[in-house]
């Protein structure tokens, strides 16, 4: 199994909701030594990305990112992606021995400008129904997020450009999706990426682990 090394450069759309969630429903999802920011009163901001990757990035392939909390580490301020998915086998390998993230296999449906189905074969993982974009700019933005390798603790930047919008969507999570625990209900702000390009950085370590984490 062979995979492109960091950085990834990855051109294609993307939707991105965020929700509020309940700080205490997602702190066993985060490590200790994250500090989980509130946004309100025991509240922080959760995150459901889902990106198809077309023939010009470096792989072609669909992803499912979940990020239940926003963190702090030592200055740094990130997202913590619990949940992963994507349906490339050289993803997969490239996400968990690059950047330590638990990436598995799944399934995309996409009905193109209005919805994306998400399911590992007969189990649903989510459903995001969305309009299509109709007013847009042209924005760069940067974002980190953090990850872990055995007992390290990473962070690695994304830096994008795309044509961004503000839309409107539905979330259907099922009971029996491994990120229902989290509570994200339906989202308070969607972003649409259109011609986007991304430049997924190699990680650093920036501290070490009580306990080491397994992905099984």
């Amino acid at each position: 199994m062979s995979y492109p090394q960091a950085p990834w450069i990855l051109q294609g759309n993307a939707v991105q909701t965020l929700h509020l969630v309940n700080v205490e429903q997602v702190r066993s999802l985060v490590p200790s030594e994250l500090d989980i920011i509130s946004v309100w009163p025991g509240k922080t901001v959760a995150s459901v990305y889902l990106s198809y990757y077309g023939s010009n990035s470096v792989l072609e392939y669909s992803e499912l990112i979940i990020v239940p909390a926003v963190v702090s580490y030592q200055g740094k301020i990130g997202g913590w992606i619990s949940h992963i998915y994507v349906d490339h086998v050289d993803s997969v390998a490239g996400g968990r021995e690059i950047w330590g993230l638990p990436k598995e296999l799944a399934d995309f449906e996409w009905q193109q400008g209005k919805s994306v189905t998400v399911s590992q074969g007969n189990r649903k993982l989510c459903t995001l129904n969305y309009t299509q974009q109709s007013l847009a700019w042209r924005q760069s933005l940067g974002a980190s997020s953090f990850s872990a390798m055995g007992a390290d603790l990473l962070v690695f930047s994304a830096e994008f450009q795309s044509r961004l919008g503000l839309i409107s969507s539905q979330l259907e999570v099922p009971r029996e999706s491994p990120f229902a625990g989290i509570g994200l209900g339906q989202p308070v702000l969607t972003t649409s990426y259109e011609d986007l390009s991304l430049k997924v950085s190699a990680p650093e370590v920036v501290g070490q682990r009580k306990v080491e984490v397994i992905y099984r």
